[in-house]
């Protein structure tokens, strides 16, 4: 049973969706069960064969075109796509990153050749792929970036490090945030494809130690003198990086926020169904009144967090959903995430502190949705300047 009540969108309700929707959940309940999962968060890291039965399942190159090796889906299908994943509490696995921020990336900015030569290959997990903004010393900022990619003949020479880089371990394709002339502020920096498999001069440092997401490998990356072609600029110049990054920034708040959404549907769910099952003072804890009245709050504040992102991928659909509005859905729903887990694990009682149980391992992977895509803070100055 649904733990929400809410109608399903006029944009969702093709029998397309409920059927993919379905395939993905087979293919995750087969191929990503809770003995996997348990298993990758010990290594750190997802391993490339899963990856590969993804490929070969449909589930990568969702809304990438079919001409260019993809499914030929749209943003409907990642958003599928993202709630059969959040709703098993598989955090970790930034299949997202990789199908829904940097594929379109390359296929709205990128050459012909840049398209014909990674799309496919992202598709088919031949080239699995990162984006590299954040460094030690600029996080939100990202004028503030101190990595440098300077011309020299038909290449470009970058040097500097970077950090927080999901999918970093596991990565053939880093779109690289740099500045290509450093004393131009924003109209200084630019984006470029780097081959990690050819670069030399590259460096990954360590698989990151987190408070949660444990299974995502979440790297430092490092650039000495790594000499990549000038073709390997995204766009048609340099300079346009920090107006390609806000083009896209309110796609990526948005798929935090149905991300949010669906995790807390997740730690509502199997809360509702731990308190029904554990007894105190011999009754149910679902019995007494005080669970039922905050469980009623959360699902109060659950169900308008799922209407909210509904109405904002029906925007996005459109082409209407403006940073503001994705910036009010990531930072409300990802704040809601962080005290409605909470909460939940209050009804475990001393069980919810413990890693074994969902509840607790939920706990830890939420804190990081205030933080990244731009912490909540700069969410708030955001809107605070359509005010």
């Amino acid at each position: 049973m649904a733990v929400l009540n809410v109608p399903t969108p006029d944009y969702m309700s093709d029998d397309e969706f409920t059927i993919f929707g379905d395939s993905v959940g087979r293919f995750l309940d087969e191929h990503a069960s809770p003995d996997r999962l348990t298993e990758w968060r010990k290594q750190g890291i997802i391993p490339r064969s899963f990856w590969e039965k993804a490929a070969t399942a449909g589930i990568l190159g969702l809304s990438t075109s079919a001409e260019y090796g993809g499914i030929g889906g749209d943003f409907r299908h990642e958003v599928v796509l993202m709630r059969e994943i959040g709703l098993r509490g598989f955090e970790g696995w930034d299949v997202t990153l990789h199908n829904a921020i940097i594929a379109p990336y390359i296929e709205t900015y990128g050459s012909e050749a840049q398209k014909q030569k990674w799309l496919p290959r992202i598709a088919s997990a031949e080239a699995i792929s990162a984006i590299a903004m954040t460094e030690p010393g600029a996080g939100s900022d990202l004028q503030g970036v101190k990595t440098t990619a300077r011309r020299d003949g038909d290449h470009y020479v970058i040097n500097g490090s970077k950090t927080f880089i999901s999918n970093g371990q596991n990565a053939d394709l880093i779109l690289m945030v740099v500045k290509t002339d450093p004393s131009a502020g924003a109209r200084g920096v630019s984006l470029i494809l780097v081959d990690a498999n050819d670069a030399e001069g590259f460096e990954r440092g360590r698989n990151l130690d987190k408070i949660g997401r444990s299974m995502a490998d979440t790297s430092e990356l490092f650039f000495n003198d790594v000499r990549v072609p000038i073709e390997n600029l995204l766009g048609a110049e340099e300079g346009l990086g920090f107006i390609q990054l806000m083009q896209k920034l309110p796609q990526e708040r948005l798929i935090l926020a149905v991300q949010g959404v669906a995790a807390i549907e997740y730690a509502l769910g199997i809360t509702i169904d731990y308190v029904k099952e554990r007894q105190a003072f011999g009754k149910a804890i679902f019995d007494f009144q005080n669970t039922q009245f905050k469980l009623a709050e959360l699902k109060t504040e659950a169900t308008i967090a799922r209407v909210f992102v509904d109405h904002c991928v029906g925007q996005h659909l459109k082409g209407e959903l403006d940073s503001a509005t994705a910036s009010m859905a990531k930072y409300w729903v990802s704040d809601l995430h962080c005290k409605l887990v909470d909460e939940c694990l209050q009804l475990h009682g001393g069980y919810g502190y413990m890693n074994e149980y969902p509840i607790a391992l939920a706990y830890k992977d939420a804190r990081i949705n205030r933080i990244y895509g731009g912490t909540n803070e700069i969410m708030k100055l955001l809107i605070s300047r359509t005010i």
